[in-house]
């Protein structure tokens, strides 16, 4: 009775290894199809094609499956022939770590982000005025801080919100940062401002309502300036990455990507922080990851330990937003920090054995 069951089994064995060497076989045709559908410009999925074959199996199927058995195994095979296809895409693009092993470091006037070591972004949401952010901009050097963020263009939710100072704005960040030498990253919103305002800023930022914006995600990528990007406020992590292969794909690798947190159905915070995007991000990209503890918390009051936990699970920044007297500011004045905040945020950082400054 055991050797006639051992035979069975023996056989099912041998089977098993056919249908591996089968599959596989199958998978290395369907990702040469793949590769000469993209040659072609055509649509990976095509349910017509799907159909077809499904009819087939079924029509010539002898049992002892019923059709819905084998109508569930194959689409599970095909959806996997399908998944393969997308690998081969994704192993492709210039950010990933397939293509470039090694960590990609952006040099911002002796910053270099991605070292290893934590950099710090700090200025106010909006450039205001020259004795604004002169100001901040002394605090910050004081610490031994060298990139001075500022908005010059904001985009607001409300078109009735303050909207910036524009170019003025940016003469006055490149001012001070002449005059303290740091690095400047300002948010430029239109293509066409990007060749005018590559003269005053070091870092060309590209925010949140602009990551899908592919003209002026190529038109960053023309240019040898590097690009902070922000992750979109309900995009995936798929959809950043992407974003970042329209500025690479165009020339242009000194790309630092920035978390700043996502929508979500909870009000507690202004946006929700996607603490593990961080490694994700390093994982899958060669590219710097820093986080905006500002924008996705909300909140001056968690800009300590969202920074904190920024640092410790991996990011190369934290980038926060300060102002000489934040109850006065023309936008968001909930979020930044004062100067004796400030200072507690930063030497607690510095303090803490942790964090890796």
């Amino acid at each position: 009775m055991s050797n006639g069951l051992d035979n069975l089994r023996e056989k099912v064995d041998e089977l098993n290894l056919q249908l591996l060497q089968i599959i596989n076989e199958r998978a290395k045709l369907v990702q040469e199809i793949g590769k000469t559908k993209e040659a072609q410009g055509v649509n990976r999925y095509d349910p017509v094609r799907e159909r077809k074959m499904l009819d087939e199996i079924i029509a010539n199927n002898d049992g002892p499956f019923e059709t819905s058995t084998l109508q569930h195994i194959f689409k599970e095979i095909f959806k996997a022939g399908l998944e393969l296809q997308k690998d081969d895409h994704r192993k492709a693009l210039l950010v990933s770590r397939k293509k470039k092993p090694e960590d990609t470091i952006v040099d911002l006037k002796g910053e270099k982000i991605g070292d290893g070591n934590a950099h710090f972004f700090v200025g106010p949401c909006a450039v205001e005025s020259y004795e604004q952010v002169a100001a901040v901009a002394k605090v910050a050097k004081s610490y031994g801080l060298k990139l001075l963020r500022g908005g010059a263009y904001k985009p607001r939710t409300s078109p009735y919100d303050f909207q910036g100072l524009g170019l003025e704005g940016l003469k006055i960040l490149k001012k001070v940062a002449d005059e303290y030498d740091m690095a400047v990253i300002s948010e430029i919103v239109n293509p066409a401002d990007i060749e005018k305002a590559i003269e005053y800023i070091d870092v060309i930022q590209i925010g949140a309502r602009n990551m899908q914006n592919f003209e002026l995600l190529k038109a960053a990528g023309a240019v040898n300036k590097p690009v902070l990007l922000k992750r979109g406020i309900a995009a995936t992590i798929e959809e950043f990455i992407n974003a970042a292969e329209y500025i690479i794909a165009q020339g242009n690798g000194q790309i630092i990507l920035c978390e700043r947190g996502i929508r979500t159905y909870e009000r507690a915070t202004r946006n929700t922080l996607d603490i593990s995007a961080v490694p994700i991000l390093k994982q899958e990209t060669h590219l710097p990851v820093v986080v905006d503890v500002t924008h996705s918390t909300g909140r001056r009051d968690l800009l300590l330990p969202a920074a904190k936990a920024a640092l410790a699970i991996g990011a190369d920044g934290v980038m926060a937003e300060v102002h000489p007297d934040p109850a006065v500011a023309l936008s968001d004045s909930a979020q930044q920090m004062d100067f004796d905040q400030f200072h507690d945020f930063i030497t607690q950082l510095k303090a803490n054995s942790a964090i890796r400054v």
